[in-house]
């Protein structure tokens, strides 16, 4: 919960603006401000205060406890321009915070994090359990100090990290990411990454208690030189999964439980197979059947074994697998070209990526967003089938990557050669973007406000005969169309003929908006009609949009009734 904390009429506005926009997350603190911002302090995970920095400062001393359990603590000045990431800017979660609220009211978010502020990601923010000398290896990656970058099990999907953190440097400052204890869990000059590495197949007796699994799954770990922090799921047959015991060592763990049907888990090849659960649940193995299940293409680490409690027979079994590294693509939209218009979605996906693959021309119009290490795969326009692969091989190679595209990836971009590519043996992510038919329509007035298609006039990977069908269709369905690559150089006549055969259904005065690099500096727009449409205007950076037979021009804003009743 979020506490909101304010003095000023102008702080109560600005409570009442995030109190709209985050309905179910905010709770507002009334009263005298020392006694809101004492239980805001008790109650809350963050608290936002419409308060001068100083006196939320006096205020909050004498109420801090720890960096672990403070909450994150975000100041608001009186004419709502900055939002001060005061406390807890990591662990208090105040940074995303700030810059939350500055997407709400319009202000500049101020952190001052050295890690956030260097455009460096802070090691206890890369979504992973870290331990060691957290603080030590941050300075050295700050200072630019060689840092060693250790990954014994694959490569894993982290944000890019800077130049001087890689596995060819020779440093005693270390970053090792492990799901092992070793000798370096207590060096002074190491951090260790903890990665969702393991799976702990689990099977049960009849009532076993969660406390006979959870100090099986503690001495299997520990006797194999293994992390708890890096247990991603418990897993077990479908016939357990409402067994009270092995559910509740999943919630105290804080991992889901996967479950698997025994005709599944029967199919795996095991090393211990058993007559017992054969002849139990339908499978001759559980525990190590379902950590193989879960960890598809990993390797089995420690064989089945039992439990031993001190009364009464063993009644749990477990095993514990490493699940192979994972790499993640995520499809990136930027939009039309305006920074403003790049979503807060596509700004972190950015920066969590360690590699970027795009054209040059979208690379340099998000370049400044980068983190400081990411490399960038670029090439130029024709290349798409190309950098579909590219991304998709480095994803496979476990890097983070980010594939970017103009406008909304999904649309007439990058999404469908990267997925035609892709496997299930990564991760995949889309983020949406603001299309160039949205950005047109927005800049025209209110074009889309009924049925409408767009369509793509470029014949290079859609033969013509194809692309004529559905532009007759959409005309006589009376469909508003938008056409993207309507025109080049090259292909001069499509444009033309796609507008006469929409005049065969209607009126020449049919209004036609036309919009050139929608957003971006040199944006020219006009309203004009299908007869007096200039195609020597459009080329392949504009959008033309063609309004339906109730499409009209009110004060030179294209605009379609949601409905047909007025025509009647």
């Amino acid at each position: 919960m979020i506490g909101l904390i304010s003095a000023t009429s102008a702080g109560q506005r600005g409570c009442e603006h995030l109190a709209a926009a985050w309905p179910d997350e905010v709770r507002v603190y009334d009263g005298p401000v020392r006694e809101a911002v004492g239980r805001a302090f008790a109650e809350c995970e963050q608290l936002v205060c419409f308060l001068a920095t100083g006196a939320v400062v006096r205020l909050i001393a004498p109420l801090l406890r720890g960096k672990d359990t403070d909450p994150g603590v975000v100041t608001v000045d009186e004419t709502h321009q900055h939002a001060i990431a005061l406390l807890g800017g990591h662990g208090g979660g105040a940074n995303e915070l700030a810059q939350r609220v500055a997407d709400v009211l319009g202000c500049r978010p101020v952190i001052s994090t050295a890690t956030d502020a260097a455009g460096v990601p802070g090691l206890d923010m890369l979504g992973w359990p870290v331990e060691g000398a957290v603080a030590a290896v941050s300075r050295a990656i700050l200072d630019g100090d060689p840092v060693r970058l250790d990954t014994p099990h694959g490569v894993h999907p982290l944000p890019a990290l800077p130049p001087n953190v890689t596995a060819a440097t020779d440093s005693d400052v270390s970053l090792i990411v492990t799901d092992r204890v070793t000798d370096a869990d207590t060096a002074a000059g190491t951090v260790l990454l903890r990665p969702p590495s393991l799976v702990v197949g689990v099977g049960g007796s009849r009532g076993v208690p969660a406390d006979e699994v959870l100090t099986l799954i503690g001495s299997a770990l520990a006797d194999a030189g293994l992390s708890p922090r890096s247990v991603a799921a418990l897993a077990t047959v479908d016939a357990k999964a409402d067994e009270a015991g092995i559910v509740e060592a999943a919630e105290r763990l804080g991992v889901p439980l996967l479950t698997y049907t025994a005709d599944r888990l029967a199919g795996i090849d095991v090393p211990n197979p058993s007559d017992a659960p054969l002849a139990a649940v339908g499978t001759p193995s559980v525990a190590e059947a379902a950590a193989l299940a879960a960890a598809p293409g990993g390797e089995l680490l420690v064989p089945k074994r039992k439990s031993a409690p001190q009364e009464g027979p063993a009644m749990a079994t477990a095993a514990v697998a490493r699940r192979r590294p994972r790499g993640r693509l995520s499809v990136v939209g930027l939009g039309p070209g305006a920074r403003d218009l790049l979503t807060p979605r596509a700004r972190e996906e950015l920066r969590r990526a360690s590699v970027i693959v795009g054209l040059d021309q979208y690379v340099d119009q998000i370049r400044d967003l980068l983190r400081p290490g990411t490399r960038i795969l670029e090439s130029g326009l024709g290349a798409e089938e190309e950098r579909a692969r590219t991304a998709v091989e480095q994803a496979r190679a476990g890097h983070a990557v980010a594939l970017i595209g103009s406008g909304d990836a999904g649309v007439y971009a990058m999404a469908s050669p990267a997925l035609a590519e892709a496997a299930d043996d990564i991760d995949v992510v889309g983020v949406p973007g603001v299309t160039a038919a949205l950005a047109a329509a927005a800049i025209l007035g209110a074009p889309l406000g009924h049925d409408h298609v767009s369509i793509s006039l470029s014949d290079l990977h859609t033969p013509w005969d194809v692309i004529e069908r559905r532009v007759r269709a959409a005309a006589e369905s009376d469909l508003i169309v938008t056409f993207y690559n309507p025109r080049s150089r090259g292909r001069d006549w499509q444009l033309p003929k796609a507008l006469s055969l929409l005049a065969e259904h209607r009126e020449p005065g049919t209004p036609v908006g036309v919009v050139h690099a929608a957003s971006r500096p040199d944006e020219r727009s006009e309203v004009t009609t299908i007869a007096a449409l200039d195609v020597t205007t459009v080329d392949m950076v504009t959008v033309v949009t063609v309004g339906n037979t109730a499409t009209r021009n009110v004060a030179g804003r294209m605009v379609t009734p949601r409905g047909y009743r007025w025509q009647a």
